[in-house]
């Protein structure tokens, strides 16, 4: 098989609601899905929850085809060596339990296609605390949970997994509709949730010291970061707050941050080099001579998101 070529089948290891919400992905983008699980009656539920997440995807005019025809091309094997066979890639759906991975990807190993790539939804273990004999193809692809709504995903290699694998797993993925992110080392937690358990940790802070409520502090993420992030990520962010670009915003905030982080027992200041580091990336993107013109792009859009919460809004309203 040639680095490039992308045989039509996938394998997902684990039909509960990540393994399933796989299944959708990949069967809408026309791959044929063969699943299996050891739990009893997790085929039924798994069949059930796959018909109802694809008439909601037909309701909302998000699929191209009959929910029969998407439907029809995912399978559930009762054999975990019938499931593999001849995917180009495994996606392992399993419980975060280091044990149970450890003996899922022996078996994969032994089962799945010798040029398959063996890759785990795994939410914060690494894929070096599980690998096995076959570690140079094993790769962490953590999604956003449901992969087929949140079109991003996190490839991660162990210091075992070649250069193939990695490229392989991104090819399927984006194949899939997904954007795929690549993490450079191996770091619990990866990048999606360390951001998210960041934002939780200090949110769980706020509500224990009497700061804000629980509702209050959903409502400043819902209809402020949150709307702000859906056009933007941090970095821009605060690129485009400050005139003169992250620099600048770094120049008059970082002693204000700093002094936030270390109210919560944190060190982590913005030095110099990290911020020239960072500066460098965003100047690279977006040029200071183009700066204006984003911050035009930003404010469109979010207009955009705007009016269609205010026609939501409306059509809400009693």
């Amino acid at each position: 098989m040639n680095d490039l070529e992308l045989p039509n089948t996938v394998a997902i290891v684990g039909c509960g609601s990540i393994g399933t919400a796989f299944a959708v992905l990949f069967a809408r983008a026309g791959f044929t899905v063969r699943a299996w699980d050891a739990v009893p009656g997790a085929f039924d539920r798994a069949t059930a929850d796959l018909q109802q997440r694809l008439a909601l995807l037909d309701e909302h005019g998000l699929l191209t085809e009959s929910p029969t025809v998407v439907a029809g091309r995912v399978s559930f094997h009762p054999e975990l060596a019938a499931a593999v066979a001849g995917a180009v890639l495994v996606q392992e759906c399993a419980p975060e339990e280091i044990t149970l991975k450890r003996s899922l990807f022996a078996q994969l190993a032994e089962f799945a296609e010798a040029d398959a790539v063996l890759a785990s939804s795994s939410s914060a273990l690494v894929a070096s605390s599980f690998n096995s004999a076959a570690a140079e193809r094993i790769v962490v692809g953590h999604p956003g949970n449901p992969p087929y709504l949140i079109p991003v995903i996190e490839v991660v290699p162990s210091p075992q997994t070649t250069t193939r694998t990695v490229e392989l797993a991104t090819a399927i993925y984006r194949a899939a509709g997904l954007k795929t992110i690549r993490v450079k080392r191996e770091v619990e937690g990866f990048v999606f949730n360390r951001l998210q358990g960041a934002l939780l940790r200090e949110a769980y802070c706020l509500v224990r010291d009497g700061v804000a409520s629980v509702g209050d502090i959903d409502e400043i993420v819902r209809s402020g970061l949150g709307r702000r992030w859906s056009v933007l990520g941090p970095f821009e962010t605060v690129d485009l707050n400050t005139r003169g670009g992250i620099a600048v915003h770094a120049q008059r905030m970082g002693p204000a941050y700093q002094r936030m982080g270390a109210e919560r027992g944190q060190h982590d200041p913005w030095d110099e080099r990290l911020v020239h580091q960072v500066e460098q990336e965003r100047r690279e993107v977006l040029p200071l001579s183009d700066w204006a013109d984003r911050v035009q792009w930003r404010d469109e859009q979010l207009m955009r998101l705007n009016a269609y919460h205010e026609a939501q809004q409306m059509v809400s309203a009693p």
